[in-house]
């Protein structure tokens, strides 16, 4: 049984473009035209680093959340 999904979302309005999560997390996470962090897809399967990402931006814009409970997974501080 696969784990289940979770949702990845972005604030762009806070998002610098600092590459990190894209580096980090590829798969779940790019660069869109301006610059600015984009979900690769609406919901991803979760990871150590999903998580990672989530929790090495620089200003916090980056959520992990549970996709049916809506529970916050990542950044946890």
């Amino acid at each position: 049984m696969s784990p289940d999904p979770v949702v990845v979302t972005v604030d762009r309005t806070r998002c610098i473009g600092s590459g990190l999560c894209a580096r980090t997390a590829p798969d779940a996470l790019a660069l869109g035209p301006d610059g600015r962090a984009v979900p690769v897809h609406p919901t991803a399967t979760p990871s150590h680093t999903l998580t990672e990402a989530a929790e090495m931006c620089p200003v916090e814009a980056i959520a992990v959340h549970h996709a049916t409970t809506g529970e916050l997974l990542a950044p946890i501080w």
